[in-house]
């Protein structure tokens, strides 16, 4: 599909900076260049111009690179300049190449809209792509480059491929029972694969916490009575006066977030009111909204002043938990640092290596090894549940006969194709490339 229009758009970084990339996407590309860089370029080659406006004035000078579709991102025909990355000159440039016919600025996404469009990448791909523009660590790049590289959407095609062999030796069975290179009974075979499919899905959609702890972050909470030590440990995490330290109980009364890089792995951290019995009425409601974001912690550190430990009640059970000895440095009994798993110290620093070191090492078992192809998005496992739903029941043996069971298969076939575009996901379209930005 060629657009019958063109766009443009600054497909660089936040100005104003050393260079600025201004990319155009359409059958009216080449004629800008020709215009601006003053006669055409060598296909897939960077050329330094001057660039000047249709009525001859010097607007910059720097590189453009043609590239001729359909060997392009897009697919159409695409132009980029490379010019400097003033925001006067960037928006020059934008005015000048948006004012030739035919030519309007891009919509976010729009690019690689039309990538997909014209089959350049399908929608696992793209969202990929989203996820590679937004990533902040390590591990968010890793996964995203994975998945931009097109491995999830092999795994979701191979098995779309298997569904439609299976059908298709069902319905010969059906049609040509009595041929002769028809197999006698392909049947079993055919259940015994969509059997493992069945399994290997099951194992995949398992995986989606993974893929969540990676692109969202590792969810950490810090509970404990008042004055445990809970925001000065949130500091010194931070590495910075985020939260409110006084000797006042009860000083915390909401709750506060700090990002953390762990060995590129995306870590939240929340701090939280101190729990205790007898609250006051607005410190009660930072308790339950302390206890209530503990339930979907996927750790907590559970703060107590080993010099004087207060109780603080039931916390959510099935969470995994570290109990944290706090004030090391003012304890007199060292044997009771044994009844904790860490023992921490913010003002000197006791042990803040550690439990940096082991929040790290349990949010990596959570992620398990880089490799693995994991569910992406929400909607992925909705459609490989659904796909799951209907292998299921094309796999029981209830008395249905073959027709009814492979029409299952076709429907199972069909939830995995939409996965990566290949059937009916216009409706799709508009939420998936609001993700993007401008120029992408």
């Amino acid at each position: 599909m060629i657009s019958g229009n063109s766009i443009v758009a600054l497909s660089s970084g936040r100005l104003p900076a050393g260079v600025a990339v201004i990319r155009i996407s359409g059958p009216q590309s080449r004629f800008v260049v020709e215009t601006i860089a003053g006669s055409m370029v060598q296909n897939r080659v960077a050329s330094y111009r001057r660039f000047r406006a249709p009525d001859g004035s010097v607007l910059d000078s720097g590189l453009v690179v043609f590239f001729a579709g359909p060997n392009s991102f897009t697919g159409e025909d695409v132009a980029e300049f490379h010019v400097h990355g003033g925001r006067a000159v960037v928006a020059k440039m934008l005015e000048v190449i948006a004012g030739f016919d035919g030519v309007r600025h891009a919509e976010p996404g729009e690019f690689t809209r039309r990538a997909f469009l014209n089959g350049k990448v399908d929608l696992v791909e793209t969202e990929a792509l989203a996820d590679l523009v937004n990533a902040e660590t390590e591990a968010q790049r890793r996964f995203a480059v994975q998945n931009a590289e097109g491995v999830q959407s092999e795994l979701y095609l191979n098995w779309r491929r298997r569904l439609i062999h299976a059908r298709a030796m069902i319905e010969a069975e059906i049609d040509f029972a009595d041929e002769d290179d028809v197999p006698g009974s392909v049947a079993e075979t055919v259940w015994s694969d969509v059997r493992a499919m069945i399994g290997e899905i099951a194992r995949h959609v398992q995986g989606f916490r993974a893929a969540e702890i990676i692109r969202d972050g590792f969810e950490v909470v810090i509970l404990g009575a008042p004055n445990a030590g809970k925001s000065s440990l949130f500091n010194a995490l931070a590495r910075r006066e985020a939260a409110i330290v006084t000797e006042e109980p009860g000083t915390t009364r909401d709750l506060l977030e700090v990002v953390l890089d762990l060995e590129g792995m995306r870590v939240r951290v929340t701090d939280t009111a101190g729990l205790r019995e007898t609250p006051g009425r607005i410190e009660a409601i930072g308790i339950e909204r302390a206890r209530s974001k503990a339930g979907t912690a996927d750790l907590l550190l559970v703060l107590e002043d080993m010099a004087e430990p207060v109780a603080i009640g039931a916390i959510p059970a099935g969470i995994p938990r570290l109990r944290v000895g706090t004030k090391v440095d003012l304890l007199e009994d060292a044997s009771l640092v044994a009844r904790y798993d860490l023992a921490i110290s913010t003002r000197n620093g006791t042990g803040l290596a550690e439990v940096l070191a082991e929040i790290g090492r349990r949010a990596a078992a959570q992620v398990g090894q880089a490799g693995d192809i994991l569910p992406s998005r929400l909607r992925h496992v909705e459609l490989l549940n659904e796909t799951k739903r209907f292998l299921l029941a094309a796999a029981a043996e209830d008395g249905r006969g073959q027709e009814l069971r492979a029409e299952e298969l076709r429907l199972a076939a069909d939830r995995l194709g939409r996965i990566v575009g290949a059937v009916d996901v216009e409706d799709m379209l508009d939420v998936i490339f609001a993700q993007f930005c401008i120029g992408k």
